[in-house]
């Protein structure tokens, strides 16, 4: 495990110890999980973005061609 020094603003130190109070955890691990957070935002966009690159519009169509055209079920509508 890493030790990191962090520089916050008193303004948000106080409330980072709120919340973390509230939840119940140390303000490490509320930081730890909210870097996590972050990160796995910024990493699945990455991913998605990727993805995205390697899509194929006309098999994508002809695989929506295969679907049959059926009103949803009653508890599947809007």
């Amino acid at each position: 495990m890493s030790t990191l020094s962090l520089r916050l603003p008193d303004s948000l130190h106080e409330e980072i110890k709120s919340l973390a109070k509230k939840e119940g955890i140390s303000i490490n691990q509320f930081i730890s999980s909210a870097v996590a957070e972050k990160m796995s935002a910024l990493l699945t966009e990455k991913y998605l973005a990727k993805r995205a690159q390697q899509g194929n519009e006309k098999a994508f169509l002809e695989a929506m061609g295969k679907v049959p055209d059926n009103e949803p079920e009653p508890n599947d509508r809007l």
